[in-house]
């Protein structure tokens, strides 16, 4: 196969041997193949390769950083793909901090992102616990998510123009950055979060945002996740959009770190039952301290908080964050059945966490660890084996769960897909919640703009 990409135009240069880290995904489930992988360090060549692998009807496996979570970076199964890598592609093209925009390429990676923008005195909000490796390309592919989503929006949101060399390898460049533009069909967002199905993105303009003059954050105890939606209903009435995230947090997250770690700081004696992790952005002259005091002070009075820490210096606030940033790596350590990334109107939250242990509990016996954006109806509800048992002892059960739990999302309007994608975990699960008329839609686009089928073939659609 290599010959023939190579006779077909592929640029030598670019071909690496296909190592395990190409064909290895974070949760350990899936195990890929590939007939090579190449590494490109300009849009051009990403464009020679394509067309290559377009004449030769090879599959193409889009690759960031590695870090999906639904196997939409590598194949298992089928015809050995190119997997093609973006690491090589990582410059900043522009920074304009009067437009406040940025332009990077696909392969720049998300905390080099941050530093850049930091650096003008701006951010770029997308915040998540990968963004030491994730890169912008693959981000914009899946339409990431993150903790900001509630005051910033997710990627699609903070993207202006992108990029992309197409299935046949022609190039789109919609780079300009208006902030006002419609010339015709947005095909950045055709692009954005459809995991490389559609073709490549190469680059992007980036919104960048003033870095809030005060920062503060809390932690805060609460009966149930009423309780907590509650609160939140309180905290923008009272500080708008000075909240940049709030997030909502089990004790077994607690309980996990302190039984596998990573080691923390445990900010409760006793760990409650739920809690709520608040931060703020504020301007010039506003206390993030003194607005969440006054907004504990108001929710003890009215019930919904119990206990309370407000961070008093920055290293505190980061000690909050990092509670809440190193519950995944627990809950690897301990091994997950099956996880779920779900969203849901928010009134449906409690209804959904009420009603699932009895779903569960018809299947077996299980530990839940449940986390995640409430602020934006996210959570992260992964089932895990009692102690003393693990993950391969439930292995039989995984798709029962998985079918119980989804079913109870789709029957609250909520979404099996939040922020991780689908990939080729959850092309089943598109296929039985999504609406027909949709997926008609989506496969007449796949057809009309891959119409060989090259382009990460079996994710998304089913092949």
């Amino acid at each position: 196969m290599t010959e023939a990409l190579l006779a077909a135009g592929l640029p030598a240069s670019t071909l690496r041997d296909p190592e395990p880290r190409y064909l290895e995904e974070p949760r350990g489930r899936w195990q890929g193949r590939a007939a090579a992988v190449a590494a490109p360090a300009s849009t051009g060549e990403v464009a020679a390769i394509v067309r290559a692998c377009a004449a030769t009807g090879t599959p193409v496996i889009p690759y960031g950083g590695g870090t999906g979570l639904v196997g939409g970076q590598l194949a298992e199964g089928g015809t050995p793909p190119l997997v093609l890598s973006l690491e090589r592609m990582r410059a900043i093209r522009a920074l304009d901090a009067e437009a406040g925009t940025m332009t990077v390429e696909a392969g720049a990676i998300l905390a080099d992102v941050h530093a850049a923008a930091e650096a003008e005195g701006l951010i770029f909000p997308l915040t998540l616990a990968s963004q030491g490796s994730a890169r912008i390309g693959g981000l914009l592919a899946t339409n990431a998510g993150g903790v900001n989503v509630l005051r910033y929006g997710n990627a699609r949101d903070l993207c202006l123009g992108i990029e992309a060399v197409l299935p046949d390898g022609s190039v789109m460049h919609t780079l300009s950055g208006l902030r006002k533009n419609n010339m015709g069909y947005d095909l950045r967002h055709l692009l954005i979060g459809a995991e490389g199905t559609l073709g490549v993105i190469t680059a992007a303009t980036l919104r960048l945002f003033p870095k809030p003059a005060a920062t503060g954050a809390a932690l805060m105890a609460v009966p149930d996740p009423a309780a907590a939606l509650a609160l939140l209903r309180m905290a923008r009435a009272r500080i708008g959009e000075g909240v940049s995230a709030f997030e909502l947090m089990h004790r077994t997250g607690l309980d996990f770190l302190r039984e596998v770690g990573p080691e923390v700081k445990h900010p409760f004696d006793e760990p409650p039952e739920w809690m709520v992790l608040i931060d703020l952005g504020l301007g010039q002259g506003q206390s993030p301290e003194a607005a969440l005091e006054d907004l504990f002070a108001e929710a003890f009075e009215a019930g919904l908080v119990s206990d309370g820490l407000v961070a008093q210096s920055e290293g505190q606030r980061s000690e909050f964050w990092t509670l809440r940033e190193t519950i995944p790596l627990a809950n690897r350590r301990i091994g997950a059945v099956s996880s779920h990334d779900i969203s849901f109107p928010l009134a449906a939250i409690p209804a959904f966490i009420e009603t699932a242990p009895a779903r569960l509990a018809a299947i077996g016996a299980y530990r839940v660890n449940c986390f995640g954006h409430l602020g934006d109806g996210n959570l992260h509800y992964n089932v895990f084996p009692m102690p003393g048992r693990s993950r391969a002892d439930h292995e039989h059960e995984r798709g029962a769960i998985k079918r119980a739990l989804h079913d109870l999302v789709h029957e609250l309007g909520g979404s099996v897909s939040a922020e991780h994608g689908i990939g080729r975990l959850k092309v089943d699960d598109l296929e039985r919640y999504g609406d027909p008329a949709k997926l008609a839609a989506m496969r007449a686009i796949k057809t009309a703009l891959d119409p060989k089928g090259i382009m990460n073939p079996g994710a998304v659609l089913r092949g």
